[in-house]
C-alpha cells in the first residue's frame, strides 16, 4: 500500500479537492459601437469614452 513520507497540509488537500474553477468575465455589448466590454463600465474606442451608448468624453489631443 503507498505509504506517504510527508503528512500533506489541510489546505493543500483542500485546494486539490476544491470545485472552484476560473470563469471569463461575463461582456456586454454596446449598443452604439458593437464592442464588447465589461458591464457596467466605462471603454474607451477611438479616442472617445462611451457608456450606455453614449459618448461621455472625447480625448484632448495636444498641438
Amino acid at each position: 500500500m503507498a505509504h506517504p513520507k510527508r503528512k500533506i497540509s489541510k489546505t493543500r488537500r483542500d485546494k486539490r479537492r476544491t470545485h472552484y474553477k476560473l470563469t471569463a468575465p461575463a461582456m456586454a455589448k454596446c449598443p452604439t459601437t458593437g464592442e464588447f466590454h465589461l458591464p457596467h463600465r466605462a471603454f474607451w474606442l477611438d479616442g472617445k469614452l462611451y457608456y450606455k451608448g453614449q459618448v461621455i468624453m472625447e480625448k484632448e489631443v495636444l498641438a
